[in-house]
């Protein structure tokens, strides 16, 4: 009982010296998780970090397709067969719509030119064109985007009837049939588009 007591006491009285003497004399465990100390000196593995990296390979053009369409460097006709596609031909714009106009119950017909944005009344009939173009210059087809109210004319000593909404949209010279323009009493179309002074 006295050695137990004896040793313990001598363990707790131990200098800090001799502890640490004890524990520099005892191998330290391995750490798992650690890489291993390198053995040489280091050696960078990936390039500098002021070296820029080379672009990828399918992003630098290869010398068999040739430039591109529209460079600076593109001397020679694009090749067929590439994906390549001519730009949409530029349309011509002009400044007034020719319309023509029936009268359904009268069979009054009347053909007329509409400047855009300015109101042409007709009858009970309103027409506002906000863009009158065609594919190619002075030809057909011819494609006007216009806006049709309905007000019919006031009788007197009456206030002026409302102003509706009748139609909005695209007429077009060849296809009248796409966007036609319904009306009980009328019937309009595009006849053509026009520059005027």
């Amino acid at each position: 009982m006295r050695r137990r007591h004896a040793f313990r006491l001598a363990l707790g009285i131990a200098s800090p010296l001799g502890a640490f003497a004890l524990a520099s004399a005892q191998p330290a465990p391995p750490d798992v998780g650690a890489p291993p100390a390198p053995a040489g000196p280091m050696i960078p593995t990936g390039p500098a970090p002021q070296e820029a990296a080379p672009p990828p390979a399918s992003s630098a053009p290869s010398t068999d397709q040739g430039a591109l369409p529209g460079s600076d460097d593109d001397s020679s006709a694009p090749v067929q067969g590439q994906g390549y596609k001519p730009a949409p031909p530029r349309r011509t714009m002009y400044t007034a719509a020719v319309i023509q106009v029936l009268d359904k119950v009268t069979a009054e017909s009347l053909r007329f030119e509409a400047p855009l944005h300015k109101f042409i009344r007709y009858k009970g009939l309103i027409f506002l064109v906000n863009t009158c173009q065609s594919g190619q210059p002075d030809q057909p087809p011819y494609a006007a985007h216009l806006e049709v109210d309905s007000q019919p004319p006031a009788l007197p000593g009456r206030p002026p009837n409302a102003v509706k909404l009748v139609f909005r949209g695209w007429m077009y010279t060849d296809t009248p049939g796409v966007h036609p323009f319904e009306h009980p009493i009328y019937d309009a179309w595009l006849i053509a588009c026009k520059t005027v002074d």
